[in-house]
Parts: structure tokens; C-alpha cells; sequence
């Protein structure tokens, strides 16, 4: 029988990309408060900060390496850096990721390049390299952040559903590569949620109104949503589950 102890992340050391805002800010709080040391990582120092500091209030435990992760030369060191901290990483939560909302005539192959390799590139040489410890341990945990758009289709975002969509199957060939290591591989593909990637849907009061008709729970998502998918993937509740992504959208996949 699962109990409250299997979701527990006590002496687990996670490093969230796309830590300092929007949702992964959110993943870096519920890990750090389930009892988890948590890197964060992103470009921009400030908000790496701010989220640090929000943690150490709380009590918890956390510590920021700002760096550029889209540069796969630059992963292992960045690796490296965040390891020095609280040791190796036991969870990967790869969160960051962009969408340019752009009409696709006005696509150039820089924005797609940009896109495919935040969004896809990046978390799995991220993951390759933070499995090696993994491995050496017989135990991981690597989370992937996937999208309504790994499923259905919206205009003026092309880049950002050819990624989401490929994160689905990345995740399930990472799953099918390390399982047997004891490295569960799952992803999560959230409903929407403001952050600052929706915050120009969110700002047409009228299509955020919409989008929340179209749940079967009849609202858009709150942060906190979240927080039970994600401790159920980064502990060891989960640890029989590999290779799935779950929907935390209200049910607009299921309408």
C-alpha cells in the first residue's frame, strides 16, 4: 500500500530548468517543501534568486547556477556546477521551454531552430548527462513538461507543437533506454495555466473564458494543480510508472 511516506523527497537533490519563473518556479517550491534540495536553473540570475530565497523561507533547502542550457556544448559544466551544491541530481525536471505565438507565415527557421532546440534538444542531452549519476545509483527520476499541443493542434504555434508533440515520444524512448537502470521517465502536459509562455491568452479576458468552457471541470488551472502529478513522478510512488504522459488539464483532452 502507498503511503504519505512514498511521496516524500527527503535527502533528493532535483534540479528544475526554467526555475525562476512560471511553473517552474512552482515545481522548484513543492519539491523543495516535499523535503528535496533543488537546483534552479535559467539565463536570467534575478528570478533564480527570487526563487531561492522563497525556499529558504519556507525552510527548505535550494541554490541557483545561472547559465544557458539551449548550449549543448555548455550541459555537462552546467551539470557540473549544479552538482557541487547538494551532490549529484537524483530528479531532472525539465521545465523550461518557449513558445513565439508567431502566424506561421511569419516563421522564420531561426525561431523554429530556437523552439525545437529549447524545447526538445535541451532536455534530452540534459537528461543523458544528469542519467550517468542515475545509473551509478540505480535510481532517477527525469520529468519532462509536455503540452495540450502534444495532442491537439493550434494555430499561430507550430514550432512549439512539433516540440511538445516529440517530448511524448522522447520521453517514452528515454523510458524504454533506462528504465531497467531504475531511471523512471514520465511527463507531464498541463492544461492551461498562466504563466508568463500564456499570458497573452490570459490577457484576452474573453478566450481565457473560452478555453475554460472547453474543460470538463469548467476552469483553467491553478499552480497548486500541479503539485500532485509532479511529487507522484518525482518519488518513489511512482516507481512502477515509465514512459507515460499525464494530462493535468481540466479534461480538455477528453472533451
Amino acid at each position: 500500500m502507498t503511503s504519505p511516506a512514498s511521496f516524500s523527497l527527503t535527502g533528493k537533490v532535483a534540479l528544475v530548468t526554467g526555475g525562476g519563473t512560471g511553473l517552474g518556479r512552482q515545481f522548484a517550491i513543492t519539491l523543495a517543501a516535499a523535503g528535496a534540495a533543488v537546483i534552479v536553473v535559467g539565463r536570467r540570475k534575478a528570478p533564480l534568486q527570487e526563487t531561492v530565497k522563497r525556499i529558504e523561507i519556507d525552510g527548505g533547502q535550494a541554490a541557483c547556477v545561472a547559465a544557458d542550457i539551449s548550449v549543448t556544448a555548455d550541459i555537462q559544466d552546467i551539470v557540473s556546477r549544479c552538482s557541487e551544491y547538494f551532490g549529484a541530481p537524483d530528479i531532472l525536471v525539465n521545465a523550461a521551454g518557449v513558445n513565439l505565438r508567431q502566424p506561421v507565415d511569419d516563421i522564420a527557421e531561426s525561431d523554429w531552430d530556437m523552439t525545437l532546440n529549447i524545447n526538445l534538444k535541451t532536455p534530452f542531452f540534459l537528461a543523458r548527462t544528469v542519467s550517468d549519476a542515475m545509473k551509478a545509483k540505480g535510481a532517477g527520476k527525469i520529468i519532462n513538461i509536455a503540452s495540450l499541443q502534444s495532442q491537439r493542434a493550434f494555430a499561430n504555434s507550430l514550432p512549439y507543437g512539433a516540440s511538445k508533440g516529440g517530448i511524448c515520444q522522447l520521453t517514452r524512448a528515454m523510458a524504454e533506454t533506462w528504465s531497467s537502470s531504475g531511471i523512471q521517465c514520465n511527463a507531464i502536459a498541463p492544461g492551461f495555466f498562466r504563466t508568463e509562455l500564456t499570458q497573452a491568452v490570459f490577457d484576452d479576458t474573453e478566450r481565457a473564458s473560452k478555453l475554460a468552457a472547453q474543460t470538463a471541470i469548467g476552469r483553467n488551472g491553478e499552480p497548486e494543480d500541479l503539485n500532485g502529478p509532479l511529487l507522484f513522478f518525482a518519488s518513489s510512488a511512482s516507481d512502477y510508472v515509465t514512459g507515460q504522459t499525464l494530462y493535468v488539464d481540466g479534461g480538455f483532452t477528453a472533451k
